[in-house]
């Protein structure tokens, strides 16, 4: 059996995954919910990044092991991060590190090698990314996490003008007022 492509990420009422300035500190993101993201970080068998993310995680998860004012929680995640294979694609980066490999081939084009190679879950990460594989309808389950927070703009979970048929198969709450929805393309 091939892998299966994962997209996922906390998102805004209004359903952004980021705000107008690129921030991500109204998602509210407690214990319980990076509790949630580690365990499905570490139940996926690699991590794929568009470019923007890498260079957003690669200069803080490495060093957060040797950061003791961080949490437990957030310590657990820079584990997993730096041990899990990460496959970055990008025409610029010259070089990735922390178990990464650098491809500038089009997602589409090398996801059926990728499915081929990882047995589990392909953990899509960066809406850019993601966008590649969504108008082509090839992500196989969409995990949000719904922050009770309208941010008015910003960087959208689905790129506009696709249209997706989904069935929801999960939900469940979390105690500080965020609603996790797992969808899969109806088919």
């Amino acid at each position: 059996m091939s892998a299966r492509v994962i997209y996922s990420f906390t998102v805004s009422l209004d359903g952004y995954i980021n705000d107008a300035n690129g921030a991500l500190d109204w998602g509210g993101i407690d214990d319980e919910t990076h509790g949630w993201f580690n365990d499905r970080a570490r139940e996926s068998a690699a991590f794929l990044y568009g470019r923007r993310l890498y260079e957003t995680m690669a200069p803080y998860w490495p060093n957060a092991l040797e950061d003791n004012t961080i949490s437990e929680v957030e310590l657990d995640f820079a584990r997993i991060w730096v041990d899990k294979p990460k496959v970055v694609f990008s025409h610029t980066l010259e070089r990735v590190g922390w178990n990464s490999r650098l491809t500038d081939q089009d997602i589409v084009d090398a996801l059926p090698a990728l499915k081929d190679e990882f047995d589990g879950d392909l953990d899509v990460g960066g809406a850019h990314l993601a966008s590649r594989l969504i108008a082509r309808n090839l992500v196989d389950e969409y995990r949000l996490i719904v922050a009770p927070v309208a941010i008015g703009g910003g960087t959208p979970f689905f790129p506009p003008g696709v249209r997706l048929d989904l069935e929801l198969v999960e939900t469940s709450r979390f105690t500080n007022g965020s609603v996790l929805l797992i969808y899969r393309p109806r088919h």
